[in-house]
This record gives C-alpha cells, sequence and structure tokens, in this order.
C-alpha cells in the first residue's frame, strides 16, 4: 500500500485544531506510511524499518537505500530527527515508533545512532537495531566525548558555529560544517555534485545535543548490527570498533566516508535486511 495516511488519533488532533477542511487538505502532505498506522490491518510479513539519520544530514541521506529496501518489499519510515537535545530528539523518536505497528528495526547514523539507544529502550517492539557510522554510548556517554576519546576526527575545525535562541529563550549554538570543507570532511567519497547541494541543505545540530550524556542504551538488550567507515572522518573508526565490540554487535566494515547510507547504500542494505532477517 503506498499511499499516505494520519494515524486515527493524529486525524482526531488535527480535526479538533484546525476543522476538517483543513485536515483534508494536511493529508496530502503527510509522510506516514499507511504500513505503519496502528489501526491498519496486519498485512505484511516483514518488519518495519525506521530509518533515522544523523548531523549535518536529513531523511534525504537514505533515499538510496529507501530505494533497495522498498524493492525488497520492506515498509519503511524515515524519520526527520529533530537535533535538538539527545533527550528531546530520543523522545520525538519514540512517538514515532508508538506509531508503528507490529515488529521494527531501528537504523541510526552517526548521532543518530545515540537517539535509537536512547528511544528503543524498554519497547519490545523493536527487535534489531543497526548502526551505520554511528554511536552506542554507554549510559552517561556523549557523543563529543566518545569521538574525543581516539585520534582521528577532524570535525572540530571543520565546524561553522552559529548562535542561536532556543524556545525557552535561552541561548544556544548550531554547528554547521563549512560549505568548503563539506565534501573532505563529510563525504569525501560522494561525487562533488552531490555534496555540493549535501552541503547547502545540511540540518545543523546543537552544540548541547552533542554534549548531552546518553540514557540506559537499548543495545544492552536487543541484537545490534554495526556498520564501521573505515575512511571516517567524523567518529575515527577506531572509536566506532570500540563500541561494537563493547556492545557485541554483528560488525562489518567498509571502506568510506561517513556519509556511508549516500555512498555505499548496497552495503548498509544489506547490513539493514541482515538484520531484518533475524526478526521472527
Amino acid at each position: 500500500m503506498n499511499r499516505t495516511i494520519l494515524t486515527r488519533r493524529s486525524r482526531a488532533a488535527l480535526t479538533v485544531l484546525t476543522g476538517a477542511g483543513t485536515v483534508a487538505a494536511l493529508l496530502a502532505g503527510t509522510v506516514v506510511p499507511a504500513a505503519a498506522d496502528k489501526g491498519a490491518p496486519a498485512q505484511r510479513t516483514k518488519p518495519t524499518i525506521v530509518l533515522v539519520h544523523g548531523a549535518f544530514a536529513d531523511a534525504t541521506s537514505w533515499n538510496g537505500v529507501i530505494d533497495r529496501l522498498r524493492h525488497d518489499g520492506y515498509p519503511v519510515v524515515a524519520v526527520a530527527n529533530p537535533l535538538r537535545s539527545l533527550s528531546g530528539d530520543s523522545a520525538y523518536l519514540k512517538d514515532v515508533l508508538a506509531g508503528i505497528d507490529g515488529p521494527v528495526v531501528l537504523a541510526g547514523h552517526s548521532y543518530g545512532g545515540s537517539v535509537i539507544s536512547n528511544a528503543a529502550t524498554g519497547d519490545s517492539d523493536v527487535k534489531a537495531l543497526v548502526y551505520l557510522a554511528a554511536f552506542l554510548p554507554e549510559r552517561g556517554e556523549s557523543a563529543v566525548g566518545l569521538s574525543g576519546r581516539f585520534p582521528g576526527s577532524t570535525l572540530g575545525e571543520a565546524l561553522r558555529p552559529v548562535p542561536v535562541t532556543n524556545p525557552d529563550g535561552s541561548r544556544g549554538t548550531d554547528l554547521y560544517i563549512r560549505d568548503d570543507t563539506f565534501r573532505h570532511q563529510f563525504a569525501a567519497d560522494v561525487p562533488r555534485d552531490k555534496t555540493d547541494l549535501m552541503a547547502v541543505t545540511q540540518r545543523p545540530v546543537t552544540e548541547a545535543a552533542l554534549a548531552e550524556g546518553a540514557a540506559e542504551p537499548a543495545w544492552k538488550t536487543i541484537p545490534s548490527w554495526d556498520l564501521i567507515a573505515t575512511r571516517d572522518l567524523n567518529i575515527p573508526p577506531a572509536a566506532q570498533e570500540f563500541m561494537a565490540v563493547r556492545a557485541g554487535a554483528h560488525t562489518s566494515e567498509v571502506r568510506s566516508s561517513h556519509a556511508v547510507s549516500v555512498s555505499h547504500p548496497g552495503k548498509v542494505t544489506e547490513v539493514i535486511e541482515d538484520a531484518a532477517r533475524s526478526v521472527r
């Protein structure tokens, strides 16, 4: 089923807030797949693959993976990760997961690994975790702390900080990768015409999100898979290996930049489907 719908709870809420006429208009732009609706009939045998992007990217970074997964019959949800705070981003993902019926394979890239580790804890529908050039933090660990524990990251010197005002009125900092360093730092094995677009459309992450300590991680209780990008300049490969081994993950490697879902969508899909086949 390819058409998109809102969950029943979402329909009701929108009707109250905006009126039925506006709801009809909004329905045309929703992105929640019908297969993921709690109220939809159970018509599938494969788990839903939920994809969570990391910092300096957006959900389109999964496009090559989505095409392959859908071709192989998997329902897919690519989440728009807010990148505002680890606890807030994780709470948002929990809400997304609550609207999906049946088993889930949850995949995260980069900082998205921290988010899925938090959000999946205690969720019995999440059957497998997939980390792709990603963080697998222990309780209390932060992304910035883990990437700095091993040599090899050049991200700090490539960043452009932008002061922002948070919704509560406090001051914060958004972090971008500078346009002139984006390809080298983030996606050196992606064609330049594509990385030029990626640099312009990158989603900033807050400094606070990268510094926030993780909650109790789901990888302690849910089987995990990990794809290590051996040419990564954001998260040192040694850090990726350390976290994968600590988590007891099924581990593989690919000669890739940090943007592994863009440069190697076939390998990423292979790892995700390996995890999906474990779901019974």
